[in-house]
């Protein structure tokens, strides 16, 4: 009667791990992970921003379908009364669980996560959460700070622990629980960590001597970005730390020593978070669920370390909307496994260093939107209908279409009886990104919808990433393609960074 689900979701988790291809990292659990998996290498969010990202592959519509740009309104009340991933799991027979940041808190859930629509039981958030932006880090001068880079003794945090182990705790919990009870289970976990700050225990920065930290490729502002597409950082430039560097607004560099410790700690918190994933999957496998059980692995948008001089996410490049996602599926991205066979044993990264290459790869450019149709298909559920153009009426439906298609067949026919269809069929990622002016201001980073005034828009091809910037009302949440301020076209064969912009020197038509 269906297969249990466990959905990992991380916080400005960018693909900076192992099964990636990343030679840096220390991930060997998730990098376990990816080897039972299918592996999604090309995946995006729709807007790179926790709340406007959530709710969409949450609901399983566009952030101009859910009209939550910010963080300061209830799709339930602001848009429409659309369905949720949990609730139709819900729904249909599933004892639904929240665990940590899944969706985002405050007014863009209805200050309860969107309970009871969508969970069985009052989600749990860990009550250390509280504490994530105090003065707990402790500067060299032996006073505490609330600084951007953070490493900290665990036992000296407040209750001493952290919101993630926390979390870790709870879910193991709720395991051993539905495992007695004979529930069959929808659990989402949400990972607190590598955001920022970046707080994590100390001892994880014996993994990333600061001498073995690169640079970003292209620590530069690119030459022919247009200034509508750049973010200011203002939010790590509030960080006691970075405010101490007095760094010039918008644009100014971070040192370059202070580069390398930004990146170094974000390795670090992404270790940590491995070690979360581990002891999670570990218990998994101690309550001989790992045969009935698929895992989903993926974060709400990525996160930028230094590329085109940006320190946030906030954009449309890739490094803030590529996000990795993995699906473990017993008995189809990997032979049935037997009944109390060990699939996810405990990794330590102080001692283990050798990656798992993933069980299968798809270079399929793919969504976040389409999470909620590809999680019913798998589960053996009708797969909700794809919404009509205009759907702030329609309760149940989905934007974003099942890539079950693409888990099997080999790349380029992955699946396709219609081969005139398949032919034809280009998957592309859309994603968006909303600034209240052309040029950078202290609210570009993350403009309150009633500030919108520009929209960019982005499509992301196997070949291209092309966005539009155009004049945006957000009174009545239209954009008009007519009035276009700027644009912007990559191509990702020769330029894989993004920063060469060749958009003024050819001509558009061809491309749409």
């Amino acid at each position: 009667d269906g297969m249990n689900i466990l959905f990992i979701v991380v916080d400005d988790l960018r693909p900076v791990l192992g099964c990636y291809g990343d030679k840096l990292v220390k991930s060997p659990n998730i990098d376990q992970l990816a080897s039972q998996s299918i592996v999604f290498s090309n995946a995006y969010a729709q807007q790179a921003l926790c709340a406007p990202s959530r709710v969409s592959f949450l609901t399983g519509r566009r952030p101009d379908t859910t009209r939550l740009y910010d963080f300061y309104s209830y799709w339930r009340a602001h848009a429409g009364n659309y369905s949720t991933m949990p609730q139709y799991f819900k729904e249909n027979g599933y004892v639904t669980l929240s665990v940590g940041k899944v969706f985002h808190p405050g007014v863009s859930s209805n200050h309860s996560d969107d309970y009871p629509y969508s969970w069985s039981i009052p989600p749990f958030h860990p009550s250390t959460e509280k504490y994530e932006n105090d003065k707990t880090c402790r500067g060299k001068d032996g006073k505490l700070y609330a600084n951007l880079v953070c490493p900290v003794d665990v036992t000296e945090m407040p209750q001493g622990t952290l919101p993630d182990i926390q979390s870790t705790e709870e879910a193991i919990r709720l395991l051993k629980l539905m495992k007695a009870n004979k529930q069959k289970f929808f659990l989402a976990v949400g990972y607190h960590k590598p955001h920022i700050p970046l707080r994590y225990p100390q001892e994880f920065l014996k993994l990333y001597p600061l001498e073995n930290i690169p640079l970003a490729p292209d620590p530069w502002v690119p030459e022919k970005l247009p200034s509508v597409a750049y973010n200011p950082w203002t939010d790590i430039r509030r960080r006691d730390d970075v405010e101490a560097l007095n760094v010039s607004f918008p644009y100014g560099p971070l040192p370059e020593e202070f580069q390398r410790r930004i990146r170094q700690s974000y390795y670090a918190a992404v270790s940590y978070l491995d070690v979360q994933v581990g002891l999670l999957l570990n218990a998994l496998d101690n309550a001989g669920l790992s045969n009935n059980t698929m895992v989903v692995f993926t974060a709400d948008h990525g996160w930028s370390l230094g590329e085109h001089g940006e320190w946030a996410k906030y954009s449309n490049f890739d490094v803030a909307t590529r996000v990795p996602l993995m699906f473990y599926v017993p008995g189809m991205t990997t032979s049935s496994v037997s009944q109390g066979k060990r699939v996810f044993p405990y990794l330590d990264p102080f001692s283990h260093t050798v990656g798992s290459v993933p069980q299968g790869q798809s270079k399929k450019v793919v969504e976040l939107v389409s999470l909620f149709p590809t999680l019913a298909e798998l589960a053996g559920l009708q797969v909700p209908p794809a919404c009509p153009e205009m759907s702030f009426h329609v309760a149940l439906c989905t934007e974003g279409t099942s890539i079950v298609r693409y888990f099997n067949a080999s790349e380029g026919q992955e699946g396709c009886g219609d081969t005139a269809r398949c032919f034809h069929e280009e998957p592309a990622a859309l994603s968006q990104y909303p600034r209240p002016a052309d040029t950078p201001q202290w609210n570009s980073d993350k403009p309150k919808l009633k500030d919108i005034r520009v929209m960019g828009y982005s499509v992301r091809t196997s070949d291209y990433r092309y966005t539009v910037w155009v004049q945006f009302n957000p009174e009545n949440f239209s954009a008009n393609f007519e009035d276009v301020h700027a644009g912007e076209l990559y191509v990702v064969e020769t330029d894989p960074n993004q920063d060469y912009n060749i958009y003024n020197s050819t001509s558009h038509g061809w491309f749409l």
